[in-house]
């Protein structure tokens, strides 16, 4: 992959500043251009050492990014070690509209923490439905 872009790279530091305002408006800016920005937003998440509710709106943003090159990197976060990151990325398949994520999904419905297997629970739904 390529090394983040400064402007992206900038914004997803800035997702860990202390003041809720400034996190606000770097997810902002990165939901505006997510399109955009989703080989950075992975390449971050491949390879930096990010906090986990970093990671959590990174794979959020991946997930409304309605871009199909962001699934594989939100499969990825199926296994994170943080289970709200686990959750999210159940979420987002969803929203990617990823039916061949199912069978990564399913596996989180025997994950040990609850929040994910109701993500995966309802993600299963979702998406078997289509």
């Amino acid at each position: 992959m390529s090394p983040v872009r400064p402007r992206y790279a900038d914004l997803i530091r800035r997702l860990q500043d202390s003041d809720p305002r400034a996190a606000d408006m770097a997810f902002d800016a990165l939901l505006f251009d997510r399109g955009e920005a989703v080989s950075d937003i992975a390449e971050a998440l491949g390879t930096w050492d990010l906090p986990l509710l970093v990671r959590r709106d990174l794979v959020q943003l991946l997930g409304f990014s309605e871009c199909p090159t962001a699934v594989a990197t939100v499969e990825a976060a199926l296994e994170d070690p943080a289970p709200v990151v686990r959750a999210e990325a159940c979420r987002s398949l969803v929203d990617l509209k990823s039916r061949a994520s199912l069978p990564w999904i399913r596996r989180r419905l025997k994950d040990l923490d609850p929040e994910v297997r109701s993500a995966a629970l309802d993600g299963v739904h979702a998406l078997g439905r289509k």
